[in-house]
């Protein structure tokens, strides 16, 4: 049984007139170690089902299965908890704590169980060391190339070991050869934890590295 089932999801805003439908019945699924990319034009919805997968937002029909649950039967606490553990996240925009050491920002998902235990910072400083960022752990964000703050940002989304990896134009913001180091990057973590993957992008070249592609069209994932 795969590990990630998306059924039937859609997703509708009211508007004036008649709702405005984004999502129609998307389907797919996938399985530990899979990676998928979504790719489509602006404003088709590419983010709008990534969030939904990632429980930041609602469907209004359908349903998303998450390693045997439906999260959204969860209330909102136990949500919460479900997705920091779960759920790994890679934006556009790093989102770093500017105030923050590298190190630090990488344990931000840790600290919703109380202060990062010695074996979260143990696997922080690994995941760095695996971004190439050893030498940078006491840096700022401010003192990072966009590059760095990427990178740094790919490790921050697996410290809590997500079974489920979720980035939105994660080399959107970078030059193409950044964009393609990133890219790679990205790619080998995923394979070496094992994780799932689902990328939505307008990039041709990073999409082309992820294993399966599929596209969002009218509403619809072909």
């Amino acid at each position: 049984m795969a590990d990630l089932l998306v059924t039937g999801v859609t997703k509708s805003y009211p508007t004036r007139a008649e709702p405005l439908e984004v999502l129609r019945g998307v389907t797919f699924e996938l399985s530990a170690g899979e990676n998928l990319a979504i790719l489509g034009p602006s404003g088709c919805g590419k983010s709008t089902l990534l969030y939904i997968v990632g429980t930041l937002d609602a469907p209004t029909s359908g349903r998303v299965s998450l390693a045997g649950s439906n999260p959204f039967d969860l209330s909102e606490p136990r949500l919460a908890a479900f997705r920091n553990h779960k759920i790994g996240f890679v934006f556009q925009d790093h989102y770093l704590l500017p105030q923050c050491s590298v190190l630090d920002n990488v344990l931000v998902p840790t600290l919703a169980d109380g202060r990062p235990t010695p074996e979260s910072v143990d696997r922080a400083r690994m995941l760095l060391d695996r971004v190439g960022l050893t030498g940078r752990l006491d840096h700022l964000p401010s003192e990072l190339s966009g590059g760095e703050r990427q990178r740094t940002a790919i490790a921050r989304a697996l410290v809590n070991r997500p079974a489920l990896l979720l980035a939105d134009e994660p080399t959107g913001n970078l030059d193409r050869a950044t964009a393609a180091t990133v890219g790679r990057l990205l790619l080998e973590l995923q394979a070496l934890e094992r994780t799932m993957l689902i990328v939505v992008t307008h990039s041709l070249e990073l999409a082309g590295l992820l294993a399966r592609r599929m596209e969002l069209n009218a509403g619809r994932l072909e």
